[in-house]
C-alpha cells in the first residue's frame, strides 16, 4: 500500500494542511501580480522593486500571515470538503476580518491607507484565484482518488442486515469496501447473500490474516448493534495490524460531532495507528532525505565491501529476502552477502563463531555495514530509517502464534534501526529475548513521534560503534 494513503488513512488533515499553505502562497503571489501589472506591463513582472516599493508590499505580508495563522490554528474539519460553503467559510470569511484587522492595526499606527477602485480590484482579483485554487485541489483529490492513490481499502464486520443497510449508505467514493465478515453467514444462503452484497465475503472462522494480506487492507470497520457482540468479534482481529474503527448503528448521531460517517453514523476509534496524517508526510519526507544522504556518504564504504566479498566469494554481492512490511505486506529487503555461497535454514540466526561467515562477513557485520542496501528500501517506500526491524517471514508465523501481540508490529513501515535495537535488543535471540523485542517496538508505537525518530537515529550511530556483533 502507498505511504500517500497512509497520511490520509484516518483523516484529510495532511491534505487541508497542505491547501492552505498553498492558499497563503497565492494570496502573496495576488498580491504581487496586482501590485506589478496594476500600472506596468507583463514584460516587468520580475522586477521585485516594484512589488517592495508598492503600497501593498506591508499589506500583503500581514495579510498572508493572519490568513496562515488563522486558517491552520481554527482548522476544524478533517475531513476535506468540495462545496462552495466550505470556501465561503475558509477564504471568504477569514479574508474579510483579515482586511478589517490590517486596517484597525493601521489606524492605530497612524498609518494611511488609501481605499481606492485599485484596492477593490485587488480583493476580487485576489478572491477569483482561491476560488480556482479550490476548485483545482478538488480536481487533485478527485484524481487521487479515482486512481486508487488515496483510497482507503476497507473490510466490513458484521452481521447480514446491518452490512446490507451501511452499504446502501455509502456516499464517499474515498471509502472502498474490498470485502467484508458476515457473523450470521453459516445459518444464511451463502450464494444469496455473495450475489447480494456483490464483493467478497467471509465467515468469522476465516484464515483473517490472509485476507487482509490479499486484499491489502487498510481498515477493519465493525458495524456494531450489540456491544457485547462487538468484543467477540474484535478478540478475533484485534492481534493484527489494521486499524479498527467501530461503527455505532443504533445510537442517534450527534450531527456537530467529528467523528462522523456519512453525516449518519457515530463511530469511535478502536485501535488505530499513530502512523498517519502531517506527522506521517513529515516523517515520509525524513526517511527520503536522510536515506539519500546517508546513501552519498556511505557509497566509499560499500563499494569497499562490494570488492571485498567479490574477491572472497564472487557474486552475488547483494543477498534479498522476504521481510513483513506494513500491515503484513511482503517486501525484498536488502542487504550485503555475509555469508558464503550455500543454501542454509533461513530461521537459523548468525551467531558471533558462525562458520557459514566469509572473512569479510565479520567485519562487514560489526559495524552494521550489510544493512546499508537497505537504505534503497526506503527509497521505495518499503522501509522507514525507524522502525521495528524486520524479521524473516518463517520467524513472524513462528512468534505471532507465540506472542498475542507480535502482528501489531506491523502498524508502521519496518526500520533500518529501531527503539528496541538502540537498548541493546538486536543481533542473535532467543524467544524471551524477542518478547522483549515486541515491548520495546510495541512501546515505540504507542509513543512514536518526529523527535523519538530523531533521537534514536542519533542513538543508532554511538551503538553501531559499541556493539561487538554477531
Amino acid at each position: 500500500m502507498n505511504r500517500i494513503e497512509k497520511v490520509l488513512q484516518n483523516d484529510d488533515s495532511a491534505y487541508i494542511y497542505f491547501v492552505k499553505i498553498f492558499k497563503t502562497f497565492v494570496i502573496f503571489l495576488s498580491f504581487y501580480l496586482f501590485s506589478i501589472l496594476e500600472k506596468n506591463s507583463i514584460h516587468e513582472i520580475l522586477d521585485k522593486e516594484i512589488f517592495t516599493t508598492s503600497k501593498y508590499y506591508q499589506f500583503s505580508i500581514a495579510s498572508m500571515s493572519f490568513y496562515f495563522v488563522t486558517s491552520i490554528l481554527f482548522i476544524q474539519n478533517k475531513t476535506y470538503r468540495f462545496n462552495f460553503i466550505s470556501f465561503m467559510k475558509e477564504d471568504l470569511i477569514i479574508i474579510f476580518f483579515s482586511q478589517i484587522l490590517i486596517f484597525s492595526v493601521y489606524f492605530l499606527m497612524n498609518k494611511i491607507f488609501i481605499i481606492d477602485l485599485g484596492y477593490l480590484y485587488l480583493l476580487i482579483f485576489l478572491l477569483i484565484n482561491l476560488f480556482i485554487t479550490k476548485k483545482l485541489f478538488n480536481i487533485i483529490y478527485n484524481y487521487m482518488i479515482n486512481n486508487d492513490i488515496i483510497h482507503k481499502n476497507i473490510m466490513l464486520v458484521g452481521n447480514y442486515k446491518d452490512i446490507i443497510f451501511f452499504i446502501k449508505n455509502k456516499k464517499e467514493k474515498i471509502n472502498i469496501f474490498k470485502c467484508c465478515i458476515v457473523n450470521d453467514l453459516s445459518n444464511l444462503n451463502k450464494s444469496l447473500i455473495r450475489s447480494e452484497i456483490k464483493m467478497p465475503v467471509f465467515s468469522q472462522d476465516e484464515d483473517v490474516r490472509s485476507i487482509l494480506e490479499y486484499h491489502e487492507l487498510g481498515q477493519i470497520w465493525v458495524l456494531e448493534n450489540n456491544p457485547k457482540d462487538t468484543e467477540k468479534l474484535i478478540m478475533n482481529i484485534i492481534k493484527f495490524s489494521v486499524d479498527i474503527l467501530i461503527v455505532d448503528l443504533v445510537s442517534k448521531a450527534n450531527v456537530l460531532s467529528q467523528n462522523l460517517l456519512y453525516d449518519k453514523f457515530e463511530f469511535r476509534k478502536y485501535e488505530i495507528s499513530k502512523f498517519y496524517g502531517p506527522n506521517l508526510l513529515l516523517k515520509i519526507l525524513l526517511d527520503k532525505i536522510l536515506s539519500i544522504i546517508f546513501l552519498l556518504c556511505a557509497t566509499p564504504i560499500l563499494l569497499v565491501s562490494a570488492l571485498m566479498i567479490i574477491i572472497e566469494d564472487g557474486f552475488p554481492i547483494i543477498f534479498s529476502q522476504d521481510r513483513t512490511g506494513w500491515d503484513g505486506r511482503r517486501f525484498k529487503i536488502f542487504k550485503l552477502r555475509t555469508l558464503i555461497k550455500k543454501k542454509f535454514d533461513k530461521t537459523i540466526q548468525v551467531t558471533t563463531d558462525d562458520q557459514r561467515k566469509l572473512k569479510c562477513g565479520s567485519f562487514i557485520r560489526r559495524y552494521s555495514i550489510d544493512e546499508i542496501p537497505q537504505l534503497f528500501n526506503v527509497l521505495f517506500g518499503d522501509m522507514s530509517i525507524v522502525g521495528p526491524r524486520p524479521h524473516p517471514v518463517e520467524l513472524d508465523i513462528k512468534y505471532s502464534k507465540l506472542f498475542i501481540n507480535y502482528l501489531k508490529r506491523h502498524k508502521c513501515n519496518p526500520g533500518l534501526t529501531g527503539w528496541a535495537q538502540v537498548n541493546g535488543l538486536r543481533g542473535f535471540y532467543t524467544d524471551s529475548k524477542m518478547k522483549k523485542r515486541m515491548e520495546h517496538d510495541l512501546w515505540y508505537l504507542n509513543n512514536w513521534s518526529i523527535l523519538l525518530d530523531l533521537y534514536i537515529i542519533f542513538k543508532t550511530f554511538y551503538s553501531i560503534f559499541k556493539y561487538k556483533g554477531d
